[in-house]
Order: structure tokens, then C-alpha cells, then sequence
């Protein structure tokens, strides 16, 4: 229950932010996707959840990109 209350939240915060820094927040989240994957190839990650977290948080950002852009156009 507390995974997802804390999506809830993020979802919340990124409604309120603008497009730039949604856009920035995936750039944020891709550099940390592609360190994981790294570290994931040389056996040094011990949660590998994460990359999951990160790709569906990525994907969450994307759909709040898109309501924004639908509802400005």
C-alpha cells in the first residue's frame, strides 16, 4: 500500500510541474536506467526491481507529458 501511495504522489507532483522539467526529470531517470544496466552486466546490482521502477516511472512521466500536451492543444 505504501509502493503505491508513493506512486500517487509522484504522479500528483508531476502533474503540477512543467513540460521542461517532466522532460528533464526522464533525462534524470534514463542516465540512472543506463548506469543500472551497467552495473547489472558486471553482477554489482543487488535490487535489480529498479530498473523495472525506473522504466515504468519513465513511462508515467511520459502519460502526464501527454495529458499537458493534449490539453494545450
Amino acid at each position: 500500500m505504501t509502493k503505491l501511495y508513493e506512486i500517487r504522489k509522484d504522479i500528483e507532483t508531476w502533474r503540477k510541474s512543467t513540460p521542461d522539467q517532466l522532460r528533464d526529470a526522464i533525462a534524470e531517470l534514463r542516465k540512472e536506467q543506463f548506469n543500472l544496466r551497467f552495473q547489472k552486466a558486471t553482477g554489482q546490482m543487488e535490487k535489480t526491481s529498479r530498473i523495472g521502477d525506473i522504466r515504468r516511472s519513465i513511462a508515467r512521466i511520459e502519460a502526464v507529458l501527454s495529458e499537458k500536451s493534449k490539453q494545450s492543444a
